[in-house]
């Protein structure tokens, strides 16, 4: 039974013509699906409508050729074929009673056209803001004119391919956004100079949206708050105050976000839950529309404090729909307890950073909906009375006995520690990563209420005693051992001359609480989120600390997911000294030999201690004595013996989780051959 104090969640709302079942918002996000895989994307979509959420929008949707940004997966409403594709999505979201949105969006200069090869067109003549050798055209009255046909007509196809709710995207450094800025349009015609002038564009469409679809669609407009980028909660506020007055009772929604993307969604090392609250602050006076903003929600107590203090009309979200799509209707019948938080890593993000497919450390079935016929809360029973022992209970071991045990499956999890979370217990105790205990405790609380599931602490186990356990299943999940050799993508052969070795340090040991003294090298061969998380750490008891990494800036991987300004950013308020472009080569004990990335140049740099994150080691002794002794003859070995997670191969947690869900849905599974997973088609090619 739901707590009656998430009631006010559940109160309609109503939007235009439409009226959404519920204030449960899923914002905009990208998918890495768009418009080259509409059954996965529907797939994905109506899963957060079977969830429960009140409003279910797109991915940004180009409204024609000019706005294509390829390596990035958009979706798109150019003709008919699209029609059909997104008619698909919405099928599946009204299928479950929500409302479906389009957010139409022209990317400007932003976008360099590289598939379509057309010129791309901004209110100016402006470099591309994405590092493209190109510039835009300086739009004429004929280019808007066409700018403003151009939309109408994908509007007319978002309500034939039955969307309730258009967008007009004036925000996130695309072109209406440029239109809007003082400082990118200095036209001297009727769409530059004054604020009315500068607004000319996002108010004809707004107009004209609404005269197309208006009758039967709702209009929001996606706009940013502030004027600037400044201190992190401290908007500045300029002339959007004004903008958004004389707008204000124009379209039928406002979803509301800020200038600085990688705040608005930045990940959880920085940025806490609802942290757009000041830039909110004069929003809802100043309209009669209902508003919409993201946070990161995941308390509905924060939501509903939201919601009645005036902050919000509707909850948005896009990452936690992600982690988990079921959200809504797990506060609505009560289980808000079983919620499956999101823990702002930005995994997702970097799904479409890379131009690929959707991922959540969180939800291991997120994308995965259509393509391999996942679902977020069910899974098949068991096809058999089989015994299953796992060792290891790190995010592989206790993702694999949740969903094993979900499936009925009697289940032994042998952890050799006392804790349990493996490297997310370990890491949520670094700088910043606390938020990682979520992937534990998640599933620990769900297994905990499985009495098919026994757990057995401080049970480190050899070859005979996981003989003795008579399983008809062994997985190892063991994980993986931060490397002391220096061996990784800079020194594949290692590197020979290291010592001594109680200067050596390595992530396993600071997480251990076993800390460098004195002036620290921090050699940074991994790129992401580990060597600043550890430089924070160290840097509260050295003397000094130098991080050096071949790459050309501090965890550049971390682009992918819009952390790794803001990690610089830190390291460089903390003090630490960033040498880039250079490798490792030696370490005595007194000074470090570095070599430059891309010449033969070398220098030395004085230092006490080293810590090396370079490479993780498998954990697998384990599996390989077992293989040892069945190919002993070992007598009634088990049926199989599988590595998953990091004990395998070390990756990224949200690799250790997929790995232990994938285990457990295809255990008694027949074999099947891995081409036969259902790949994705658009429209133009069937």
């Amino acid at each position: 039974m739901r707590d009656p104090r998430y009631d006010v969640l559940f109160e309609p709302v109503r939007i235009g013509p439409v009226t959404a079942k519920n204030r449960f918002y899923q914002v905009p996000h990208c998918t890495g699906l768009g418009w080259q895989r509409p059954r996965m994307l529907a797939a994905l979509r109506g899963m957060k409508a079977e969830g429960g959420w009140g409003v279910v929008c797109t991915e940004y949707c180009s409204i024609h050729p000019s706005s294509d940004e390829q390596g990035y997966q958009s979706a798109s409403l150019w003709h008919d074929g699209d029609v059909k594709a997104n008619a698909l999505l919405t099928e599946k979201v009204h299928e479950y009673g929500a409302l479906a949105g389009a957010e139409l969006w022209h990317g400007g200069g932003r976008s360099a056209n590289r598939m379509t090869r057309e010129v791309p067109l901004d209110v100016d003549s402006m470099p591309s803001s994405v590092g493209d050798p190109l510039q835009s055209k300086a739009m004429d009255k004929e280019d808007i004119r066409a700018i403003r046909r151009w939309h109408r007509d994908a509007a007319l196809r978002a309500k034939a391919a039955d969307f309730d709710i258009v967008y007009v995207y004036a925000t996130h450094d695309y072109l209406l956004s440029h239109f809007l800025s003082a400082t990118t349009n200095r036209r001297t015609d009727e769409y530059g100079g004054s604020v009315e002038n500068r607004i000319r564009l996002v108010r004809e469409l707004i107009e004209e949206t609404k005269d197309a679809v208006g009758d039967r669609c709702a209009v929001a407009v996606r706009f940013a708050a502030d004027d600037g980028i400044g201190q992190d909660g401290e908007p500045i506020l300029g002339e959007r105050v004004e903008m958004f007055e004389r707008l204000a009772e124009l379209p039928d929604l406002w979803d509301i976000n800020i200038q600085d993307y990688d705040y608005e969604m930045g990940v959880s090392r920085f940025v806490q839950e609802g942290a757009l609250e000041p830039y909110m602050a004069h929003i809802k006076s100043m309209t009669t529309k209902p508003v919409v903003t993201v946070g990161r929600f995941t308390s509905p107590d924060t939501m509903v404090s939201q919601v009645k203090r005036g902050v919000l009309d509707l909850v948005g979200a896009a990452r936690p729909s992600i982690a988990d799509p079921f959200l809504p209707n797990k506060i609505a019948e009560g289980r808000q307890d079983e919620i499956r938080e999101c823990i702002g890593c930005n995994i997702c993000y970097g799904g479409d950073s890379l131009g690929v497919p959707i991922r959540c450390t969180q939800n291991p079935t997120m994308g995965e909906e259509w393509r391999r016929g996942w679902h977020p809360e069910k899974i098949e029973a068991k096809q058999s009375d089989a015994k299953v022992l796992i060792v290891g209970a790190g995010p592989a071991g206790l993702e694999c006995a949740r969903a094993l045990g979900q499936r009925g499956y009697a289940v032994m999890l042998a952890e050799a520690g006392r804790e349990l979370g493996g490297r997310v217990t370990a890491e949520s105790k670094l700088p910043g990563l606390s938020a990682w205990a979520r992937v534990r405790d998640y599933r620990l609380q769900q297994i905990d209420r499985m009495t098919n599931v026994e757990v057995f602490r401080e049970s480190e186990l050899g070859v005979d005693d996981v003989l003795a356990v008579e399983a008809d299943h062994v997985v190892l999940a063991t994980g993986a051992t931060w490397r002391r050799d220096g061996f990784g993508r800079f020194n594949q052969g290692g590197i020979a001359e290291l010592g001594p070795a109680e200067r050596i340090f390595t992530p396993d040991d600071v997480m251990a609480g076993r800390l460098p003294k004195g002036r620290v090298i921090l050699f940074d061969d991994d790129y992401y989120y580990m060597a600043p998380v550890i430089a924070e750490r160290i840097h509260e008891t050295a003397e000094s600390v130098t991080l050096v990494t071949p790459a050309d800036s501090v965890a550049s991987w971390g682009a992918y997911t819009a952390e790794q300004p803001r990690s610089q950013r830190r390291l460089l308020d903390l003090g630490v000294e960033i040498v880039t472009a250079h490798g490792l080569t030696a370490f005595d004990g007194r000074e470090a030999l570095l070599a430059c990335s891309y010449t033969e140049r070398s220098r030395r740099v004085s230092a006490d201690s080293l810590v090396l994150v370079t490479a993780r080691r498998p954990n697998d002794d384990l599996f390989r004595a077992l293989q040892e002794r069945w190919d002993a003859g070992a007598e009634a070995p088990p049926k199989s013996v599988r590595r998953i997670g990091d004990c395998e191969a070390p990756a990224i947690i949200a690799a250790a989780v997929y790995a232990g869900h994938r285990y457990a849905r295809e255990l008694d599974a027949p074999e099947s051959d891995p081409a036969s997973v259902s790949r994705d088609r658009t429209f133009d090619e069937v």
